[in-house]
């Protein structure tokens, strides 16, 4: 037998195409041509066991080779072969499927569409790297005679008697000069390892001979004495297609080894395995999440079928989850998968929303089953869980009552239960719950003492999305609000019914105001006289919390107002009329405004603001204050608070002021 004919397409000549546009990748023909053999295999497999196919099945093996001399790679299985008229029909005829006509003749049979397998398109991009290909195939059906497809990448082919003697598919890659770097085994391995380290079928890798010819072939060729075989590189039953009942925590932390060989032991895990309404089977495995968003988009793993399609899963997991690791395989996505079709697929959107709830649901398994461990274990994974509360509604519905914060006892509380614990002692006199918070303890010290003598609680919240999650809080919870310690002074923060009294009248009140405003040149610090408990610092320095919000969320690319990025920092100068050294600020004209200096800059070093010439002159005038000394003059004085600028553009000098 020997025929000729043209390739069956809707185009005068595909080639081309294939080889500048269809794949950005070349080294996927590999992946293509591999997974082909694997269907061949698991459909005859398949056949078997329904009892189409009667006679031995043999060892199902594929077997990828290269021929360094002859500049070929080669591609065998013992699947179920092709006849002449199906190499014709399946590959001739580009795109359609094999799998259409196989379905519908075994359609009854259970779980029929793990064996779809597809003949077309992704067998062409061979011709990526390959001047010519060859088919050498023998059906499984009885009687069939082997048949020979040659192509040289146009549109007309060679169809004709073929050599194969045992049921299966051999594929002959010729490669042409500018793919010769598939012919090294380290390039052919990795591939191999990257697409198909976990395939069902055994994958054989070896190389031909170099030495030692053993005569020519009918065409002149050198043929070697022997194949060097390496063992087999694949894992045909990882642990995703295994039963949970039959893993032990040992199996996981393995296989997590495997794909994470330098990670520490993650947490813990969830076995995904559902069947309907869509396949998909899994493990993702919750590492250490440190308190940083690194959003590491290669993770997990995205397989069809247990062939390797990608590492970009941002359309199929949510993208909070997208700081997991491990494993996700669904034969209803196909290997050639565009982003749109993931945007836009019905099931990978059921996907998306199943894998929100088999976490979510975990979760909440852990905190009934043992409380403490889940509490010890929050800390590692609270970013990824805010996260998911803050971009995710489903998701927030379903772990709200087990969320958790942790105050600055180390001790762990439900959103509710630290609701009940502050409610009775900061609920201000509008009925609304105020929950005080630390960004860093350390430089927010005095600010927490204030609250502490008062009998309140602070939070730690100093992750990188708490911006986002106090806010999330507040919409949230009803009557509750979320708060700085050092947003106010302790008295605003929290206001009562009661209000101190002022020891100074509405005057003395606004002369101090003045007094401070001499001595502070920044217009980005804004003077306010508050009465407050003696106890309190004499002057703070506050920032407001919608506004200090806002910029933090805006340097993350977050708070919808773009306005607030191009805004200078702003500063409230909290100045206590009840402090007895304000009244000395006030009244000795001696010393006054020197005290006053000396207290701003107090505050400035509380929250690190005080820094270059502006320490040096504190430095120097405290000195002078232990010696024994008259400080310096208010000239001095004002010449030192210059450096408490900070570097804006907006901040102006009063001369006239600093001359007296």
């Amino acid at each position: 037998m020997q025929e000729k004919g043209t390739i069956s397409i809707h185009t005068e000549n595909i080639f081309p195409i294939i080889k500048k546009f269809l794949y950005s990748d070349h080294e996927i023909f590999l992946r293509e041509l591999v997974s082909n053999a694997q269907d061949a295999s698991q459909k005859i497999k398949r056949l078997a066991s329904l009892g189409e196919y009667k006679d031995e099945l043999g060892e199902l093996l594929v077997e990828v080779s290269v021929d360094k001399k002859k500049k070929t790679i080669t591609v065998s299985d013992r699947g179920i072969g092709m006849t002449a008229e199906e190499i014709k029909k399946y590959i001739n005829q580009i795109a359609f499927s094999g799998a259409e006509e196989f379905i519908e003749k075994f359609k009854d049979a259970k779980d029929a569409q793990e064996i779809i397998g597809k003949f077309g398109l992704g067998f062409y991009s061979a011709f990526m790297v390959a001047d010519k290909v060859e088919i050498d195939s023998l059906s499984y059906q009885e009687g069939s005679e082997p048949a020979h497809w040659i192509c040289k990448g146009e549109t007309e082919f060679e169809i004709k008697d073929g050599k194969r003697k045992e049921r299966g598919t051999t594929v002959i890659l010729h490669l042409n000069k500018d793919s010769e770097e598939f012919l090294e085994d380290n390039r052919i391995q990795t591939i191999l390892d990257k697409y198909g380290k976990f395939l069902p079928i055994p994958i054989k890798f070896g190389t031909r001979e170099e030495s030692k010819e053993d005569g020519k072939d009918k065409d002149g060729n050198p043929e070697y004495k022997s194949i060097k075989v390496d063992n087999i590189i694949n894992d045909t039953s990882p642990i995703w297609t295994r039963s949970p009942n039959e893993l032990k925590d040992e199996d996981y932390l393995k296989f997590y080894k495997e794909l994470y060989p330098f990670s520490p032991d993650p947490l813990f895990w969830i076995h995904l395995n559902v069947d309907y309404p869509f396949n998909l089977t899994g493990v993702l495995y919750f590492p250490k999440v440190k308190n940083e968003l690194e959003l590491q988009r290669n993770k997990i793993q995205l397989y069809s079928r247990q062939v390797f399609i990608t590492d970009e899963v941002k359309d199929v997991v949510p993208e909070f989850l997208l700081l997991l690791h491990g494993v996700i395989d669904s034969p209803d996505i196909p290997l050639n998968v565009s982003r749109s079709y993931l945007q836009s697929d019905a099931n990978v959107k059921k996907i998306n929303s199943y894998i929100t709830k088999k976490v979510a649901d975990r979760l909440n398994e852990m905190f009934k089953e043992d409380r403490k461990n889940f509490e010890e274990k929050f800390a590692d994974i609270e970013l990824f869980v805010k996260y998911g509360l803050v971009s995710e509604e489903k998701f927030d519905e379903k772990v709200r009552d087990i969320t958790m914060v942790k105050n600055l006892e180390d001790k762990w509380f439900t959103l509710k239960e630290y609701g009940e614990l502050v409610g009775p002692s900061q609920t201000d006199k509008n009925k609304e719950v105020v929950w005080l918070y630390s960004t860093d303890a350390e430089a927010q010290h005095s600010y927490i003492e204030s609250a502490k003598r008062k009998g309140y609680d602070v939070l730690i919240l100093d992750g990188v999305l708490d911006n986002h999650f106090v806010q999330h809080i507040e919409a949230k919870l009803e009557k509750t609000r979320v708060k700085r310690v050092d947003s106010d002074p302790m008295d605003k923060l929290i206001e009562k019914e009661e209000k101190l009294e002022s020891a100074l009248n509405e005057d003395d009140s606004n002369k101090l105001k003045e007094v401070y405003e001499g001595i502070i040149y920044n217009k980005l610090y804004t003077v306010q006289v508050e009465s407050l408990s003696p106890d309190e610092l004499p002057v703070s320095i506050t920032q407001n919390e919608f506004m200090r919000r806002m910029k933090e969320m805006q340097k993350m690319g977050g708070g919808g107002m773009m306005a607030f990025g191009d805004m200078p920092e702003s500063f409230n100068v909290v100045v206590n009329s009840n402090h007895p050294l304000n009244s000395e600020v006030l009244n000795n004209a001696k010393t006054g405004k020197e005290l006053g200096k000396q207290a701003f800059d107090l505050a400035l070093l509380g929250v690190g603001l005080l820094k270059g010439e502006g320490l040096t002159g504190f430095i120097n005038r405290s000195l002078e204050i232990l010696a024994g000394k008259k400080p310096s003059t208010a000239k001095k004085a004002a010449k030192t608070t210059k450096s408490t600028k900070t570097t804006s553009k907006t901040a102006k000098k009063k001369p006239e002021a600093a001359k007296k």
